[in-house]
């Protein structure tokens, strides 16, 4: 029987709605199957087993194994197909499958013998669900079959969701279990609220605090064991690693380190799911509770005391520390204040010991405020050891309540390290911010006078099928979906109802009933999702950003680097024949290389091409595109450079130039939204009219009189009055002067109104600025359309 989920409910008490903290009923558990991915559970008879289609149209396959070895599908209730294809094709395509396959094997459970059965997929919807019922005892294995899809194709395979309500739950507990290990632990204790535990940790050792229940603070400290050894305290300064590491605490990736006040590195944070911590305030203390009437409540401080003097700490009566998960607010008036904490069940920060240490942590007592969430909850601490290989990682949620990520590396990351160890974390990846030898100064010259090549893999592809596709996407963009050729692409907008802005991306048409969307976030793609859901449309929404990575060769030689790389059919335009928001189906090299599509489009104001292709072939579309680009002087490109480039061509960007707030002509983008031409209505159609009859804030490009550079944000005043603000500003290569991108009131919008920039307090100190067109560089498109 297929069905709608009724598991998951968002967390509500009396009008309080905590979308991060959703609720499973007790005795249930869930298990995400990835796309392509398995997952295997054990199984006790009676045990009601749920599996969710997220997406649509995905198969999951199932395999149960009685404990004497034997697979029968009947004991879950289902008639078997035979062999299980999808579960052994999964495991051999990862890199740890041949080690999962032998550990089945020694236990009796053979796939090849397995008898398999299906659920779903066959036209299923997305929250499409299927149960079944374990007569016996077993393992249970769900695999979310597929291959690798081509780059145009449409088959991304997605993800299955496991529910499996236990006959048996046992009592409940009133809280979660901590989640399993990342692996073997050195120690692994659990810390209860009001109480601080010391231990000892080696250099190169990992130490993870986590957040069991959620919405939970614990204290931080970390004492070097080399100075104890001297009767020396020398642990955690926040003071100097703020000051070291230039932001209020350190995140994965470069500027990462903890300091003692000798600037001596003590731990470094390697992962981070939750992202919201404090290095100000000092652990809480028995004054702070008497000051607001609670003497004698246990507070942090003492704990930490208490068990320090283990190791032959003096005691203080307020702690420094790294206080994880704590939120803290610094209002208007530069008062501190504190809001409940960030972190969901699960949350973690992994650090690196960089020396022998002696680390002491809390799980804080506070229930008189929201530091806690007003209900203090455990903490549990786990060491691991130093060979453990975790990679930096930055937790990323595609929505509030969505499964936390790990940050990625994109297919195409091996090619970009060669040239640099600057990475940022950008919506989930990890991408190159400049490059060793280069520099963002040198990466634009060479795109602006030669070539270059940036990884642009995290922009989010959908793939939109099935009969209703274009009335779904001609009802969710601006654009007139009715008039896209196929092999044509074109870029729009995508709003809500009150016309504020979801997203900016593109349409490829692939087929008739065949369009890939490709956007900025996941935002849009869900949003297209729930349309589709909504109003019944017979189309399906799945995510291909997976399957599809894709690096951007722009620049006045793209054209002559392609062309020695690209091989199309004669049915498809070669580089030459290739039109600006055109694409074409092609390989590299020959007819037998590497499979990808090229778009003729861009993100820089030049001459230039996006090449898509799945993430198994990046590096053999990478070096052969590196081969033929290297002699023409062509080098890679990080973000600051392409923010330069993107600046001076007009192009916008989400959270600069544009929000939920900000509809499409305000943007600067009215262009796409084509009112006289698009007679079908779209989603926010009507609140757009109203604004364009009646605008009020309008995008236009500044000149700054001085050398400096204002930051997105700062104020815009005539006198007195603000009329507006600062979305982005650079200090323009090619025009050897600061230009801005801003959004005005269109009282003062005209070109040549003079108007002043504030800093400090925004009266203090202007920057002397005239309003100008915008974009400043290229304004008719001329090097786009490649007319050099």
């Amino acid at each position: 029987m297929t069905v709608k989920p009724v598991f998951e409910t968002p967390y509500e008490r009396r009008g309080i709605i905590t979308p991060g903290l959703p609720i499973l009923p007790h005795g249930v558990e869930r298990h995400p199957v990835p796309g392509g991915g398995s997952r295997a559970v054990r199984i006790d008879k009676g045990d009601e087993v749920s599996v969710l289609d997220r997406e649509g149209l995905q198969t999951a396959e199932l395999v149960f194994f009685a404990p004497d070895g034997t697979s029968d599908a009947g004991r879950m209730g289902a008639r078997g197909k035979g062999k299980a294809k999808g579960i052994h094709h999964a495991l051999i395509s990862d890199a740890s499958g041949a080690k999962v396959i032998r550990a089945l094997e020694a236990a009796g459970f053979d796939l090849g013998k397995a008898d398999a059965f299906t659920a779903l997929g066959n036209g299923s919807r997305p929250g499409d669900m299927e149960t079944f019922l374990a007569a016996s005892d077993g393992l249970l294995i769900v695999c979310a079959p597929g291959g690798p899809m081509l780059p145009e194709a449409s088959d991304t395979p997605s993800e299955i969701i496991l529910y499996i309500r236990r006959a048996n739950p046992g009592e409940g507990k009133g809280g979660m279990a901590p989640p399993p290990p990342l692996a073997d632990p050195v120690s692994d204790f659990n810390i209860q609220p009001g109480y601080a535990t010391a231990y000892e940790v080696k250099k190169g050792q990992y130490i993870q605090v986590l957040d069991v229940q959620g919405r939970e603070c614990s204290d931080f400290q970390a004492f070097s064991t080399r100075a104890l050894d001297k009767g020396l305290e020398r642990e955690i300064d926040p003071t100097t690693t703020r000051s070291l590491m230039g932001s209020l605490y350190p995140a994965p990736g470069i500027f990462s380190k903890y300091f003692s006040v000798d600037h001596e590195p003590l731990v470094e944070i390697v992962q981070d799911t939750c992202g919201r911590h404090d290095t100000f305030g000092l652990a809480c203390t028995a004054r702070y509770y008497e000051d607001l009437g609670y003497p004698g409540h246990v507070n942090c401080s003492d704990n930490m005391n208490r068990d320090l003097a283990r190791f032959n700490v003096r005691p203080r009566g307020g702690w420094p520390a790294i206080n994880f998960f704590f939120n803290t607010l610094l209002d208007e008036a530069n008062a501190i204040g504190m809001d409940d904490p960030w972190s969901r069940p699960g949350d973690f920060v992994l650090l690196r010991a960089l020396t022998d240490l002696v680390c002491i942590s809390s799980a804080c007592p506070c229930d008189i405020d929201p530091a806690n969430g007003w209900n203090p909850t455990d903490i549990q601490v786990r060491v691991y050891r130093e060979n453990e290989d975790f990679q930096r990682s930055i937790g990323w949620r595609k929505t509030p309540e969505a499964d936390v990520e790990e940050t990625r590396k994109t297919a195409f990351h091996e090619c970009f390290a060669r040239h640099t160890r600057d990475f940022v974390e950008y919506n989930g990846y990890w991408l190159p911010n400049k490059m060793t030898n280069h520099g963002a100064i040198a990466e634009y010259w060479a795109c602006r006078e030669k070539a270059a090549i940036m990884d642009l893999s995290p922009l989010r592809k959908y793939e939109v099928t099935g009969p209703d596709a274009e009335a779904l996407m001609n009802l969710s963009v601006t654009r007139d979906m009715s008039k896209l050729s196929v092999g044509q692409v074109v870029y729009t907008a995508m709003c809500y109802e009150h016309g504020g802005m979801i997203d900016d991306g593109t349409v490829f048409r692939l087929a008739e009933n065949n369009f890939r969307w490709i956007g900025g976030n996941d935002d849009s793609g869900l949003w297209l999702r729930k349309q589709a859901e909504d109003r019944g449309l017979n189309a399906w929404v799945r995510s291909s950003t997976d399957q599809l990575h894709n690096v951007a060769v722009q620049g006045p030689r793209s054209r002559d680097i392609l062309k020695k790389v690209i091989w199309t059919a004669p049915t498809q335009p070669n580089m030459d024949e290739l039109e600006w928001f055109r694409f074409a189906v092609g390989r590299v090299g020959d007819f037998y290389g590497p499979s990808v599509v090229v778009s003729r489009t861009g993100y820089s104001g030049e001459l230039g091409y996006e090449v898509f292709c799945h993430p198994k072939d990046a590096v053999k579309v990478f070096d052969a595109i590196w081969a033929a680009g290297e002699p023409e002087g062509m080098v890679p490109l990080g973000l600051q450079a392409l923010n330069m480039l993107r600046v001076e061509a007009g192009l916008i960007f989400a959270g600069y130039e544009f929000s939920d707030q900000t509809n499409p002509i305000e943007a600067g983008i009215g262009f796409t939204v084509p009112l006289k031409s698009k007679h079908a209505d779209f989603i926010g159609r009507a609140a757009i009219e109203e604004r364009k009859a009646h605008p009020q804030k309008k995008l236009v490009g500044l000149d700054i009189e001085s050398g400096l550079v204002p930051s997105t944000g700062d104020c815009i005043r005539i006198g007195k009055a603000q009329v507006g603000e600062i979305t982005s500003a650079i200090k323009s290569p090619i025009l050897e002067k600061v230009i801005a991108l801003a959004r005005l009131d269109v009282t003062h919008a005209e070109p040549g109104t003079a108007v002043e920039v504030g800093q400090l307090d925004g009266q203090q100190k202007r920057l002397k600025a005239t309003v100008v067109k915008f974009p400043h560089f290229d304004p008719t498109k001329e090097r786009v359309k490649g007319n050099y």
